[in-house]
């Protein structure tokens, strides 16, 4: 006796599609002018006669590593259901695509980034009072998180080089826009980078903040005003991108490296003068403290108005202690330019930067952990198209899905909940029907979804 029902299986079904969940980054890219923007930039590598535009094939490609693709001959995924995804390239097409746009990389991937942005604006207009960008102040800013991750290869790929954990793969460093506790966040920058590129390069953090900057809405030009916040683990928190930020009228709030002479002053700060530190919560965390120890160093050559802030706790069970650390107590440190707030406050915002961590992994498990081709060009291109995937799951998240749960889930989930949903195709009154599976728990959620995204 099976504990499952005993079936005769065939494969002679018409008329059924699978991943027909997939429909509502269909109608957020609608909704949002993505498909409009990316034809008319990508109109240049338009070959005369062609059947397929290249700015469809870039936009199949981003839904496919969204529903789980990670290769770009995983178009099969959208090739076999014509009936939803329409006229999909064949795999020699999209990788004749890629190659082309690869040839002339810079100018690709800059018009790639311009669509975006026009898709950007559209969504946060769309989204309205629930966007990142709304209301923002400089006591309330939008935050960038800025952060480098691992990639590891298996082959000989073009810039392929050891890493500083002994590995063998590239560095990326990567910023997104966090979208708060009830949220996640989407890609602004994509630097794809060597592997023994440097973890505290200021030349690549400025690169990737300003093509951040690029991305925000409202075009901010030069100087953006207090109302930006950057957040950066200690690999930002060198003098060369401190100045930067300062110069261009940016909020702060980035890692800073101990030394012994920081040691030295923490040393010597009274008892009395340590905070308790915060939870995740915002209660206060027992075995925690901070203190401000800006006036104890000699910070010439610095900004002005930059302030140092040091923490302390007890380690967790397991945790090693660096030579830095005394009297048993983990020390961190990180430097900031708000002037408002009460010390634990300001901490606890900069620890927030761990966000950015569940945005890379959300990257990784969309296709960013396996660059497919051996041309640096091409995975750079690859790398766009990952960036396209994760801005079309944030944007249906943010427009379609931000009163339940699923606003927060990650890739996985959505593959899992909502992109897996089945359907059938049915014809009727000239018309097609998507009739979604009645008894899928994931179908009242889609329906949902799929209303508020309607055009207009």
């Amino acid at each position: 006796m099976s504990w499952y029902p005993s079936l005769k299986v065939g494969g002679d079904g018409s008329g059924v599609v699978a991943q027909a969940g997939a429909v509502a980054l269909l109608a957020t890219s609608v909704k949002v002018g993505l498909d409009r923007a990316l034809s008319q930039v990508m109109a240049p590598w338009r070959k005369p006669l062609s059947v397929h535009d290249p700015g469809k094939v870039l936009l199949d490609l981003a839904v496919t590593v969204a529903i789980g693709g990670d290769c770009a001959a995983d178009l099969a995924l959208l090739r076999g259901e014509p009936g939803v995804f329409g006229h999909v390239a064949s795999d020699p097409t999209a990788f004749r695509l890629i190659t082309t746009l690869a040839a002339d990389a810079p100018k690709a991937l800059a018009a790639i980034a311009s669509a975006r942005a026009a898709a950007r604006a559209a969504a946060w207009r769309a989204a309205g009072e629930r966007a990142p960008d709304h209301t923002i102040t400089a006591e309330h800013p939008l935050i960038i998180d800025l952060d480098a991750t691992l990639l590891d290869s298996h082959s000989e790929k073009q810039c392929a080089a050891p890493t500083y954990k002994k590995g063998f793969g590239f560095h990326p460093l990567l910023a997104f826009v966090d979208h708060g506790h009830s949220g996640t966040g989407e890609p602004v920058a994509e630097l794809l980078r060597p592997g023994n590129a440097g973890a505290n390069t200021a030349v690549d953090h400025k690169k990737a903040l300003a093509t951040a900057l690029r991305q925000l809405p409202w075009h901010p030009g030069y100087r953006v005003g207090r109302k930006v916040l950057v957040r950066t683990d200690s690999g930002g928190g060198t003098h060369e991108f401190v100045d930067y930020c300062t110069a261009r009228k940016l909020q702060y709030s980035l890692g800073f490296t101990l030394t012994d002479t920081i040691v030295d002053a923490v040393n010597q700060i009274p008892a009395a003068v340590w905070t308790p530190a915060y939870d995740a919560d915002g209660e206060v965390r027992e075995g925690a403290w901070v203190a401000e120890v800006t006036g104890m160093l000699d910070l010439d050559g610095w900004p002005a108005d930059m302030r140092l802030i040091v923490r302390k706790e007890r380690p967790h069970p397991g945790a090693q202690l660096r030579f830095t650390d005394v009297d048993g107590l983990r020390l961190t440190a990180f430097v900031t330019n708000t002037r408002r707030g009460q010390l634990p406050d300001l901490e606890l915002r900069h620890r927030r930067r761990a966000r950015c961590e569940d945005r890379i992994r959300a990257a990784k498990a969309t296709g960013l952990a396996n660059l497919p081709f051996k041309s640096f060009d091409a995975n750079r291109i690859w790398v766009a198209i990952v960036a396209l995937a994760l801005d079309l799951t944030a944007w249906l998240q943010t427009i379609g899905l931000h009163d339940h749960p699923a606003r927060r889930w990650e890739p996985k989930t959505l593959r899992l909940q909502l992109f897996s949903i089945p359907a059938r195709l049915a014809h009727h009154a000239r018309r097609v029907h998507l009739r979604l599976s009645r008894h899928h728990r994931g179908t009242s959620l889609l329906l949902t979804a799929l209303d508020r995204l309607q055009p207009g």
